[in-house]
């Protein structure tokens, strides 16, 4: 969608919120709770991050009032998450604990050399575009298998980076970590999907 016309489209979608449009309510689930969901996961477990979503859901009815632009909606909106996560976590005394050493997955380790880069690199075959790859559903659904058998922080980074399209500061400022940590998170869970569709396109198999 072009930027301009994706801006206009928030615009309206706020408005028609702050008018307590219902339709538009439902809407915005619609759209933005997969990105919101995947944020909560980064700090809970699956149950406590869905209740987090719709808790902050009952909140935005309120809180869209007092909406001012700063930053998009789908990052405001994100960033009522990440707050309601880290007040849960504190009041129950307790952190998210994440690995950013760069051991590698025992795996994946073979596959890698003594600087860390890939010493046999995956052998995806690009004959085929990545619309075609996509529209296979045999590989949608192994994607979608691999994605959710990935540690919660490295799918919430990975989603929020690449499906939903933050940029990476904003996604540092959502999850509360480093840029260099962020890159930790990506390259993980990059190498896991390379590794996946190059089983893939070499035998069918997930």
């Amino acid at each position: 969608m072009d930027t301009a016309v994706h801006k206009d489209s928030e615009h309206a979608l706020i408005e028609a919120l702050q008018h307590g449009d219902g339709s538009a309510y439902e809407r915005a689930v619609r759209e933005y709770s997969s990105g919101m969901l995947a944020v909560a996961r980064f700090y809970l477990d699956p149950s406590s991050a869905e209740e987090i979503v719709q808790d902050c859901w009952v909140t935005v009815i309120d809180a869209i009032h007092k909406f001012e632009g700063r930053s998009g909606l789908k990052t405001w909106l994100h960033r009522i998450v990440a707050n309601r996560c880290k007040n849960k976590l504190r009041s129950n005394k307790r952190e998210v604990t994440t690995d950013f050493t760069e051991a590698l997955d025992p795996e994946l380790a073979d596959r890698f050399n003594a600087s860390r880069r890939w010493a046999q690199p995956p052998r995806l075959r690009f004959d085929e575009s990545a619309d075609t790859l996509l529209e296979n559903g045999a590989l949608s659904d192994c994607l979608d298998k691999h994605l959710s058998a990935l540690p919660e922080t490295q799918r919430s980074a990975l989603m929020l980076y690449e499906a939903h399209q933050h940029k990476s500061e904003d996604v540092c400022n959502i999850l509360d970590v480093s840029a260099s940590n962020l890159r930790v998170l990506l390259h993980r869970a990059r190498q896991r999907i390379f590794l996946m569709v190059e089983t893939f396109q070499e035998s069918g198999e997930c």
